[in-house]
């Protein structure tokens, strides 16, 4: 992408998204946090009712009478987005592509997370991990992580998603809040590797998904091309019963998907091309109060 254009696309992402961020989001954010760190404020004498496990003891010693410690929640969050760069979000058949869907919805959280003082990091992963940008606060962090959301280009074509949960396992030392953006049209089994990220962590799934991908149009034959292998064949879509069997392994996939999340206790919304995703992630952060 030429650098004009692409700084007028920052820039119309920055215009919409930041306003979104200012005039829904703002009184939804953090409650859209759960089990936020609690952070050593100060020592205080012992009161009727106080938890004996809060009682510290070299203060208690020193002063001959029991002390304890005051905890407040932690004001700054971290907030990491796991976006998948992988080929088959280069894909849309109404209004947008999924990856653009994508930028907007990762572009959205990270301007409420810079308005509420928090970090923002971001990994761009496919089958491996692409990119990692760590946690920072400010205006021109965003707008960098912008610039890659809309000009990134990964090195393969594939998803594996275990490996970015494993990463993020690894990497981020203390707790955050991680928004995995993705399509989720990943054969390996990355259950487990969620399950234990999201004991560490706290994981959202946020799934982008295109119409055709739930229902095939009846226009007759079609040339179908899988964007993460290559491979390609014709199908007959003025088939019913071909039409039928697509829309039931849609259905059957996305129920193995929501298995996948409750067994790992991850909040999800799914979100189409075609619909409005303000609407999705307010129904995410109200499920999350």
């Amino acid at each position: 992408m030429e650098t004009s254009e692409l700084l007028k696309r920052v820039r119309q992402i920055e215009i919409k998204t930041r306003g979104l961020s200012s005039n829904i989001f703002a009184g939804q954010y953090h409650s859209a946090f759960k089990g936020r760190g609690m952070a050593f404020s100060e020592v205080r004498e012992y009161q009727y009712g106080d938890d004996v496990r809060d009682i510290d003891w070299n203060v208690t010693a020193r002063f001959d009478k029991p002390f304890v410690k005051v905890f407040e929640e932690e004001r700054e969050l971290t907030v990491m987005l796991l976006v998948d760069v992988s080929n088959s979000l280069d894909f849309g058949t109404v209004h947008q592509l999924k990856k653009d869907m994508v930028t907007e919805i990762a572009a959205t959280l990270a301007f409420s997370a810079i308005q509420n003082n928090d970090k923002i990091g971001v990994i761009f992963f496919s089958d491996r991990i692409e990119k990692f940008i760590p946690p920072k606060k400010g205006r021109k962090h965003i707008l960098y992580i912008i610039r890659e959301l809309l000009d990134f280009q990964p090195t393969s074509t594939r998803t594996n998603i275990q490996c970015v949960i494993e990463y993020l396992t690894n990497v981020l030392k203390k707790r955050c809040t991680a928004f995995m953006l993705s399509d989720f049209i990943d054969e390996h089994d990355y259950q487990n590797a969620l399950t234990i990220a999201n004991r560490k962590h706290d994981v959202v799934a946020v799934q982008v998904y295109d119409r055709r991908m739930e229902e095939l149009p009846n226009v007759g034959l079609m040339k179908v091309h899988d964007a993460e292998t290559g491979h390609e064949q014709w199908i007959d879509t003025s088939s019913k019963a071909l039409r039928n069997a697509h829309h039931a392994w849609w259905l059957e996939r996305q129920q193995k998907l929501s298995g996948i999340f409750t067994h790992s206790n991850v909040d999800s919304v799914s979100v189409r091309t075609d619909q409005d995703y303000v609407k999705a992630l307010l129904t995410l952060f109200a499920k999350r109060n």
